[in-house]
């Protein structure tokens, strides 16, 4: 499934199934991002939960999630198939999703979150293996950044149709109702089902060229060089001052964005993160993945010194829509440089101990930046722009880190 001069390929000579994931993604995605975004939103203004609880529940459900992606991951390699796990993972997100419709408390929305993130941990390695699989090492950063591109064109296209809903049901209420909440989580069902229906026919497996592993999957870095253990320490230390991006729809709303405006605030995030994760993805071919992530985590520090700065929300949109450089810029040429770091029998293993490195800090990051915020019980915390003055900090430290550690090949 490679092409046969790996120079002279362009983008309508990748493989199917680079084409096919990118679709699924995208069709994921436009439902994904109808919902999801609202729930931050729907837990504070319906419900009434506190930002320390709404951390909480983001970081529980991204944990949950990556902790799979490492068994999932090295399933793939064990079995010497990423498919069938793949479509397994897809299915079992749109199934647990609808439940929202029925959520009434924050305790409902977390037993959604984590079924759907479930789901998510057992697709993403296998997913980001078979991408990986079915194209050479000159395109690794092409194919990723298609993929990125295809799922934040179905994010931007899923918040015009919830901006659409929520606009259609409540006129000039500009504030989050239940039932239209409920009414978005209808809609979303059928690009859910349309993506699992366009992965499972049209997929082919790609089979490993070398010998499968001996051992079932297992939390190890046994395999990996150092290059690649450093890598995931820079990226701890990265992820655990960056937070759930729910915080930032929050600081939003916080300085004055109506539930309409943080909606077309998200939208313009993923129109800048679409535009740019195709170029950056070739440009990572051509230059090296990190020199593009180290401009990326730097933007991403400059951002959150803006959020925690911010005095408006005009400003907190300006920001958002920069945030879209560093997400295009760092996403696909991350996941090619895992490939690019390990044995490819271990490729599958490798993604899932990078996703379960990045889900297991998650969960504490959204929790301290949540109590950053408004603390808990008798203390108040340090007000709104804390977590975003903790997250620009570190993006700079693990800045400073991927700058010396890692090899200047990569």
């Amino acid at each position: 499934m490679t092409p046969a001069n790996p120079q002279k390929i362009g983008w309508r000579d990748l493989p199917r199934n680079v084409w096919v994931v990118t679709l699924t993604s995208f069709l994921t995605d436009v439902s994904s991002e109808m919902v999801l975004n609202l729930v931050p939103l729907f837990l504070a203004n319906v419900l009434g939960v506190k930002t320390s609880v709404i951390g909480l529940i983001e970081g529980l459900a991204e944990t949950t999630a990556s902790l799979l992606k490492l068994f999932s991951g090295g399933l793939s390699d064990l079995l010497g198939q990423r498919k069938w796990l793949t479509v397994a993972g897809y299915t079992l997100s749109t199934i647990a999703k609808p439940f929202l419709y029925l959520a009434t408390s924050w305790v409902g929305v977390l037993g959604v979150r984590v079924a759907d993130r479930i789901g998510k941990g057992i697709r993403t390695a296998p997913r980001d293996a078979l991408v990986a699989d079915s194209i050479n090492e000159h395109q690794r950063g092409m194919a990723f950044g298609l993929h990125r591109a295809g799922d934040t064109a179905g994010a931007a296209l899923g918040l015009l149709i919830a901006l659409a809903i929520v606009w259609s049901a409540q006129g000039g209420n500009l504030d989050l109702t239940h039932q239209t909440f409920q009414t978005v989580v209808l809609w979303s069902i059928i690009p859910a089902v349309l993506a699992v229906l366009v992965l499972a026919i049209f997929t082919q497996e790609v089979r490993p060229k070398t010998a499968k592993p001996a051992t079932p999957p297992k939390l190890s870095l046994a395999g990996f060089d150092s290059r690649f253990k450093a890598f995931l320490l820079i990226v701890v230390i990265f992820t655990l001052g960056n937070s759930s991006d729910a915080f930032i729809i929050l600081r939003g709303q916080e300085r004055g964005l109506s539930v309409l405006a943080v909606m077309g605030m998200l939208v313009t995030f993923n129109v800048v993160y679409a535009v740019v994760s195709g170029p950056a993805g070739v440009l990572s071919d051509r230059i090296g993945r990190r020199r593009l992530i180290i401009g990326g985590w730097l933007t991403y520090s400059l951002i959150y010194l803006g959020f925690a700065l911010a005095s408006s929300g005009k400003q907190v949109w300006l920001l958002y829509a920069i945030y879209g450089l560093y997400y295009g810029l760092t996403e696909g040429s991350t996941k090619a440089l895992v490939a690019d770091l390990v044995p490819l029998e271990l490729r599958g293993t490798a993604y899932g101990v990078y996703n379960a490195s990045v889900g297991i800090t998650a969960l504490p990051a959204s929790f301290i930046a949540g109590l950053l915020w408004q603390g808990v019980g008798n203390w108040n915390g340090f007000g709104p722009s804390a977590p975003f003055f903790f997250g620009a900090t570190l993006a700079l430290v693990a800045t400073g880190l991927l700058t010396v550690w890692l090899p200047d090949k990569q």
